[in-house]
């Protein structure tokens, strides 16, 4: 297959360089495409992606430019691996070349603005027509580019469908498994971007493991009911999509989401650490569509409530981990 992979951020490149290894030298290449033409250069000519990437080598057979039509116009399968805030607009920009009937996979993590639609639901709305799936799970792309075992899932209902796109993204020893729960797998990739926040402040104040632990559960609680109230099955929170990301979100050093918590826990301001990221850390937005989610289904969501505060300013992180726990009006599981 011909794949083309939209976005040239550190997950986008890391699974365009997992699929360009699987094609030999001269058969079709993957492309992938960036919107700044010096880092489409970089990948080409370099095969590496120096922002995004630092300290390692891309396959040298992948293929980059900043052309959207180039990119796209030979494509047997897309995958779209541009942040939140821009997916409309790329698929939008890219339908005029977008061969008919092509499976379209999105790589993102979270839900548009205002609409607070999932990504598979845009893909929908602007490519009628298009078999869309997500690609999501506990995967830190620098680990994955270390050659360290990961596992993700390919959300899609028509299970065949799935399984044509497992078979292009599996490589070695990152490993795909399917599920037809789309909406369990984008809420679960979406939401857990809020718990790591959370999970983040704690490590920034220093609480203990125990604490830690406690708000990650309690998280996972509240993502899996909000997913279930939108029509998810709750056993897909119990898997790569829901727990298995959510554990690598709170837990590793290299999550976006974990980072910033950390540093609001050490007294810093959202604008300040903001300015100088390079990457976009979905969960702060995510936190104010959360609450709009569970005012959309009568849902009480303690914790998710507390971060969203934090991220707006009105509450101070050390005053909002008092709040972070349920004061035991819930049953375990649930």
């Amino acid at each position: 297959m011909k794949v083309t992979v939209l976005g040239a951020g550190s997950w986008g490149t890391t699974v365009a360089s997992l699929v360009a290894g699987k094609h030999p030298a001269g058969h079709h290449p993957t492309v992938l495409w960036a919107r700044n033409p010096d880092v489409a250069r970089m990948v080409e000519e370099e095969h590496v992606n120096a922002d995004y990437l630092p300290g390692f080598s891309l396959c040298p057979v992948l293929r980059a430019t900043a052309d959207l039509e180039k990119a796209v116009a030979d494509a047997d399968i897309l995958l779209v691996g541009v942040p939140t805030q821009g997916f409309r607009q790329v698929l939008e920009d890219a339908r005029r070349y977008i061969r008919p009937w092509i499976p379209i996979v999105s790589l993102a993590k979270g839900f548009e603005a205002g609409s607070l639609l999932r990504m598979s639901q845009i893909i929908k709305e602007v490519l009628p027509g298009h078999p869309a799936a997500a690609l999501t799970g506990p995967n830190i792309a620098r680990e994955i580019m270390a050659g360290q075992a990961a596992a993700a899932v390919i959300a899609t209902e028509d299970l065949t469908v799935a399984a044509a796109i497992q078979q292009v993204v599996s490589r070695g020893l990152f490993r795909v498994y399917l599920n037809h729960d789309v909406i369990g797998c984008e809420v679960g990739g979406a939401l857990k971007n809020v718990v790591a926040i959370a999970a983040g402040i704690g490590q920034g104040l220093g609480v203990g493991d125990n604490t830690r632990a406690m708000v990650v559960a309690r998280g996972l609680a509240e993502v899996t009911r909000v997913g279930v109230a939108m029509g998810a099955e709750a056993t897909t929170f119990a898997g790569l999509a829901g727990i298995g990301d959510l554990i690598a979100t709170c837990m590793s050093p290299h999550s976006r989401n974990r980072s910033v918590g950390e540093q609001l826990g050490r007294g810093r301001t959202l604008d300040e650490i903001l300015a100088e990221m390079h990457m976009v850390a979905e969960g702060v937005k995510t936190a104010s569509t959360i609450l709009e989610l569970a005012d959309r289904y009568h849902l009480d969501l303690p914790i998710c409530r507390q971060i969203e505060g934090v991220v707006k300013g009105d509450i101070a992180p050390i005053d909002a981990y008092m709040g972070l726990t349920p004061a035991g009006r819930e049953t375990e599981p649930g």
